[in-house]
């Protein structure tokens, strides 16, 4: 018996829309995370980008459980001394809502070359307005 290794040529791709309105921040991320990585599909394969895209609407009105709003940090290093910076959810959020859903999702598939091609197809928007309507997008209930 031989193992089903996919091919990129083999791949059929799919969009998929996913409203954030109401959604806890963590779960959402994670299951676009397997989204993107094709974990989903039956001829996953991990050396090969068989993801599908995601399209998320309605960014900002996502939610967060516990004291995460308040307490969680968000830090950027300069690489210099004292380079190092912080901001909370609750500013990122009013700054840039997106980036936080962006920043999760990142950090759930590897850090690596197929890592970097398979978050090209993540695309966050907030409000419900979004230019990718020539793929035609799925509706995904998450």
């Amino acid at each position: 018996m031989k193992t089903y290794m996919a091919k990129q040529e083999d791949i059929k791709r799919k969009w998929y829309l996913v409203d954030a309105q109401g959604k806890i921040l963590g779960r959402l991320a994670s299951r676009i995370a397997i989204i993107l990585r094709g974990k989903h599909k039956p001829e996953y394969t991990p050396h090969i980008d068989c993801g599908d895209g995601v399209i998320v609407i309605n960014a900002e009105k996502i939610i967060t459980t516990g004291k995460k709003i308040k307490q969680k940090e968000y830090s950027t290093y300069s690489g210099y001394p004292g380079g190092r910076k912080t901001t909370t959810m609750e500013k990122m959020l009013q700054k840039n809502p997106a980036n936080v859903l962006r920043l999760a999702v990142k950090r759930m598939i590897p850090n690596s070359p197929l890592g970097r091609q398979t978050f090209k197809k993540f695309k966050v928007y907030v409000g419900t307005k979004y230019p990718q309507t020539a793929q035609k997008p799925e509706e995904l209930k998450v």
